[in-house]
């Protein structure tokens, strides 16, 4: 049993009873509220977003942003947020690491005006602008949203919370640590009950729930796993308790949301480093990534303590190392950062096909996909860096319904697009754009 990454947590009681997903409700339905919209499933259901679109077809409007950013696009009713970082990094002339500073964006969504912008100068000092950041930046946590505040995640400058109008209610530091590549953190805030929860991998390797309203710590759960692991936890359902699920390397944790205490865990073997997030879905959590060697695991939820021997469903190699997957009808679609389109069973983890999408690579430096996909009326959406968005079918069979391209955009793409009703919201490093179509798509047969 490997315990290095679980020295600092304590195991709950309480045993767990068969598991479902938990889809978040929010008061407006089609709103998308967090990275990978409700409980970071990646599915917008019931939304009919347009399928092809291109600098002259379906772009209701775009929008300039303060600055670059991998951090996805969220949707509160009437309201469109992105955050974004300038000063250091982006290209600015007189540019230093003294003057990085995070934005949060407000867009009106009906027509994309900046209703508001906030700056948060960087806490100093900072990661310097090299290596891996160059891949991603500063402004990499997608922001969440209760309807009522915006809560953002700017790493060693802490985490924030902002009314509608722009007012910053409260901030509170995570940490200001680095782990020991300096890759900077990734992960977004989710939001349970009356705690908004983090993972400051880097900062404070560590999960740290706050209170919403105030931005008090009610829990922080260390572990030295947690400095290398970027993927933002999942919700999950599991008989009468409620796991928060979480992936680190060589292991999968579940732990009490309410107390931040370990209920169980299970060895997954994957190694090095993990960028996907947690799926949940048909009583299972799926765990993908790994360095040097890449794979995905599939775990029953159900029991507590060590779970490795009784509770593991499958393992495969068929995975992705940036990118998080989707579930959808019993089977998990994902683009890898390669660019291979693929779809496993989610119940056995059996290869259903795996694809290389054509014109996927990219010239430059890092990988050809940077965001997730997300699933909408039937395809799903993966949007490459470079060279545009692949629209694909959610069946069984591989099949590409369209490759849609910003060709006057030049910057690249990095950021897991939003979904709400006919609206499809996507974001580069130089614009925010929202994709509509009077008529919305035909559902994919």
């Amino acid at each position: 049993m490997a315990l290095a990454g679980i020295a600092t947590l304590l195991l709950s009681a309480g045993a767990l009873s068969a598991a479902a997903p938990i889809t978040s409700v929010p008061a407006d339905p089609t709103d998308w509220l967090r990275f990978r919209g409700p409980n970071g499933s990646g599915v917008a259901i019931g939304a009919q977003p347009p399928t092809s679109w291109s600098d002259t077809e379906n772009v209701l409007w775009k929008t300039p942003l303060p600055g670059p950013g991998t951090s996805s696009p969220i949707v509160v009713g009437p309201r469109v947020f992105v955050t974004c970082y300038s000063g250091y990094g982006d290209g600015s002339p007189g540019a230093g690491l003294s003057k990085l500073q995070r934005h949060l964006v407000c867009v009106n969504r009906a027509d994309g005006r900046v209703l508001w912008s906030s700056a948060i100068p960087a806490a100093q000092p900072e990661d310097y602008f090299g290596g891996f950041i160059t891949e991603h930046g500063y402004a990499s946590h997608t922001p969440a949203s209760d309807g009522e505040r915006v809560y953002v995640f700017f790493g060693k400058s802490g985490a924030a919370a902002f009314d509608l109008t722009g007012r910053k209610l409260w901030q509170t530091s995570l940490g200001t640590d680095s782990n020991e590549k300096r890759w900077g953190s990734a992960s977004s805030p989710i939001l349970y009950k009356d705690l908004v929860i983090y993972n400051a991998s880097e900062e404070g390797h560590a999960l740290v729930a706050l209170d919403k309203k105030t931005g008090k710590e009610m829990w922080r759960a260390t572990g030295d796993a947690l400095q290398l692991s970027f993927g933002t936890p999942v919700l999950a359902l599991n008989g009468v308790n409620v796991d928060l699920i979480f992936s680190v390397p060589g292991e999968l944790w579940g732990l009490n949301p309410d107390t931040g205490k370990l209920r169980w865990f299970a060895e997954t073997g994957l190694p090095g480093n993990i960028a996907p997030s947690v799926i949940a879905g048909d009583g299972m959590v799926f765990a993908f990534g790994g360095y040097p060697a890449l794979g995905a695991v599939a775990v029953r939820l159900g029991g507590k303590g060590d779970l490795t021997a009784t509770n593991i469903a499958w393992k495969t190699h068929d995975s992705t190392y940036i990118p998080t997957p989707v579930f959808n009808d019993g089977r998990l679609y994902f683009v890898s950062d390669a660019g291979f389109a693929t779809c496993l069973n989610a119940k056995t983890g059996a290869l259903i096909y795996k694809e290389r999408l054509p014109g996927a690579t990219a010239t430059g430096r890092g990988k050809p996909f940077y965001a997730s996909p997300v699933l909408a009326n039937g395809a799903f959406y993966a949007v490459s860096r470079r060279n545009g968005a692949f629209v694909l079918a959610a069946q069984p069979q591989f099949r590409l319904i369209a490759q849609d391209r910003i060709a006057a955009d030049e910057t690249d793409f990095n950021a897991t697009p939003a979904i709400s009703g006919r609206q499809f919201f996507l974001r580069s490093n130089r614009f925010l754009y929202c994709i509509a179509s009077p008529t919305g798509a035909n559902p994919i047969r």
